[in-house]
């Protein structure tokens, strides 16, 4: 199957409009970043196929590494968003992708006005990550768009990428899901495989598996049904519903298994320059500048022990237990988590 993988995304496919269903197809992005966008390479844009949007806020200086860059998009908006203080790498398996995205770094370091570049791009396998030139407990932030549903050994990637990050780090990714399990007379498709949809896992088997690879508490940032737009691949699918989604995991020990309340409040600063008004964590945080906004012990320490915690005032400790939010711990399906604000309490 990364035989088969390798030859779609490599031959197959020559751009966006070469795929046969909208599983790869990017959302649209946010005002702030579309001037940068507008200065990346028409080809490196082409040959992109990615699912969501992985830039979260805070990245100046920050050490990116991108698994799956393909022609290198994401690393070139990561690349002017970190400046020249920080660092891009990008890790891609095919040959063809990462020619083009390497034939574009003095472009880029041009077009953002760097001295030098800022990327570097290597050639590796997801699945082998301990295989490359890569130093533990190095990043800032690993991110990934659309390439772990591709992962033939997820278990393994979501290892590697605790290995890699440092303590506070974060993996910001967006992915492709399934609201049931992919039956296996489906996972050997190389279409449905290359599309995104054969590989994609039920999303209650990512949580564990997300967990079991030490990050507790995933945080679902925002999520939205995909609709395969293609009749004789949807009667393959049947009744397999698909969604893109992007979640954020925390390389912090020992968070609880659901958000206990320690009569704790943060106050956000409003001080990330893409975020002056509210800053939001996931679909059930976004906080208001200079709001007090109750907390749970986890989201509590998501902020205070990561690159955060700079833009944040801290209210209270762990001295004293109340018990658990009201309605915390609950598993919500993507269609119900639509990325609303909740300004009162933490759940």
């Amino acid at each position: 199957m990364r035989e088969d993988v390798q030859q779609y995304y490599g031959q197959h496919l020559t751009g966006s409009q070469d795929l046969q269903t909208n599983a790869c197809c990017d959302q649209t992005p946010p005002e702030h970043l579309k001037p940068l966008l507008a200065l990346l390479h028409d080809e490196v844009v082409s040959r992109y196929y990615g699912c969501g949007l992985v830039a979260p806020a805070a990245l100046e200086g920050m050490r990116v590494l991108d698994l799956g860059c393909g022609s290198g998009r994401d690393v070139y908006l990561l690349s002017a968003l970190v400046g020249q203080t920080g660092e891009v790498v990008g890790v891609d398996m095919t040959d063809e992708q990462l020619a083009v995205a390497r034939r574009h770094q003095d472009y880029h370091r041009e077009a953002f006005g760097f001295d030098e570049s800022n990327v570097r791009f290597l050639k590796g396998y997801i699945e082998e990550l301990d295989a490359l030139d890569l130093e533990d407990g190095y990043f800032d932030i690993v991110v990934s768009n659309c390439v772990i549903n591709l992962s033939t050994d997820k278990a393994k990637v979501i290892g590697d990428v605790k290995r890699l990050l440092k303590p506070g780090g974060e993996f910001y990714f967006s992915d492709v899901y399934a609201d049931r399990r992919v039956p296996a007379s489906l996972t050997t498709d190389p279409v449905l495989y290359g599309e995104c949809l054969a590989g994609a896992l039920y999303w209650n088997d990512f949580l564990n598996l997300a967990k079991g690879g030490g990050f507790g508490d995933p945080r679902l940032v925002e999520s939205r049904r995909l609709t395969v737009d293609n009749p004789a691949i949807e009667a393959k699918l049947g009744n397999i519903r698909f969604y893109s989604a992007t979640y954020r995991l925390f390389n912090i020990e020992a968070l609880e298994p659901a958000c206990e309340d320690y009569g704790q409040a943060v106050v956000y600063r409003g001080t990330m320059a893409d975020q002056p008004e509210a800053f939001v964590l996931d679909g059930h945080h976004v906080m208001e500048a200079g709001r007090v906004f109750p907390v749970c012990g986890n989201t509590w320490r998501m902020l205070a022990e990561s690159r955060f915690a700079g833009h944040f005032d801290f209210v209270g400790d762990f001295s004293r237990h109340f018990g658990i939010f009201e309605g915390c711990g609950l598993s919500v399906p993507f269609e119900e988590s639509d990325g609303g604000s909740s300004s009162g309490a933490c759940c």
